[in-house]
């Protein structure tokens, strides 16, 4: 009985034993691909706002009750257009009250002077009623100059692109009722990170996609660098030259690459292929590692400049457990 207990015991060992070398000789199936020829893009990222050249924001210097608005959004206007007006009644009282002041007071600077030139009255009272005479007009001119702040008129050729109030609101001193752009062409402001703004410089050729046309590129030139960045953000504000912005809209949200360097027919991998700067390739049905040397790298491809040629098999998804003696069973990627 023991005897054949004994026997049995060792032919499970021996099956035990069989299973785990097919397992382990059992090929690993990967998934391998040949190297790729495109062109390879060092390139800074960055995010921005599509915004014009020239935006004015549009305050009364006065505060009063908006009683009249001539534009809207969307509005085209010219340098000197009436745009909107505030309550002011008030002021022109005072402006004619003014006038009234201004016109006695002149008469009677007028009137003295001939009084003066027959000896009736003295220099000392000319003088007080020309300077009476001058305060008046003065005082004229400032009620008018208010008056004028209750109107909002263009300084400049352009669309008004924001409205922040209503007939009917109070506005306050410095308050912004409506934002003006210029006509002239629109641009792109990026915040570029501090530790990639060395790499900027002025003329810059930039590629830019817009969320509103997507797998469209735009072409765009940098223009401006701020000298000063925000402490907080670490980050700079450069200013982007759009070569053609007819079919765009301010606000628009834009996402920037600025070329610093162009490489055609670069040999390029899977990112995912690499483990630092080393890959495994296929050399035959054994797995072999390579060292690199790496240029440009993107989330999904990765520029190799030396280390690796056209004619290799790359394991885009090496497996944990890969190692030299592993056999492997390639499978094409789809």
């Amino acid at each position: 009985m023991k005897r054949t207990i004994l026997i049995v015991t060792t032919l499970l060992v021996a099956g035990a034993a069989g299973g785990y070398w097919v397992l382990r000789w059992q090929p690993l199936r990967v998934v391998a691909e040949p190297p790729t020829r495109n062109t390879a893009l060092d390139a800074v990222y960055a995010t921005g706002i599509v915004e014009s050249t020239l935006e004015i924001k549009l305050t009364p210097r006065t505060a009063g009750r908006l009683v009249a608005l001539e534009v809207d959004e969307g509005s085209v206007v010219k340098r000197g257009q009436v745009l909107a007006r505030l309550e002011d009644a008030d002021l022109k009282s005072t402006v004619d009250e003014a006038t009234a002041k201004a016109l006695y007071a002149d008469a009677q600077a007028q009137r003295l002077a001939r009084l003066r030139e027959t000896g009736l009255v003295s220099l000392d009272a000319l003088e007080r009623a020309r300077a009476d005479a001058d305060a008046a007009r003065a005082s004229l001119r400032r009620s008018r100059e208010q008056l004028s702040f209750m109107t909002l008129r263009a300084p400049a050729d352009g669309v008004i692109t924001r409205r922040e109030g209503e007939v009917g609101d109070f506005i306050a001193a410095n308050q912004a009722l409506l934002y003006l752009s210029g006509t002239q062409p629109l641009r792109i402001t990026a915040d570029v990170d501090e530790e990639d703004l060395p790499r900027i410089v002025i003329g810059q050729r930039a590629l830019v996609r817009i969320d509103a046309y997507p797998g469209r590129i735009f072409e765009a030139r940098v223009a401006e660098i701020t000298p000063r960045g925000d402490p907080i953000s670490r980050s700079y504000r450069v200013r982007l030259a759009l070569d053609k912005s007819e079919s765009l809209s301010i606000g628009m949200t834009a996402e920037i690459n600025v070329v610093i360097a162009e490489r055609k027919n670069a040999l390029l991998i899977p990112t995912t292929a690499l483990r630092d700067d080393t890959v495994w390739v296929m050399n035959g049905e054994k797995a072999a590692k390579r060292s690199l040397r790496l240029g440009v790298k993107s989330p999904d491809k990765t520029e190799v400049l030396s280390g690796l040629s056209d004619t290799d098999v790359v394991i885009s998804q090496p497996p944990a457990d890969l190692s030299e003696r592993s056999r492997l069973q390639r499978i094409v990627k789809p």
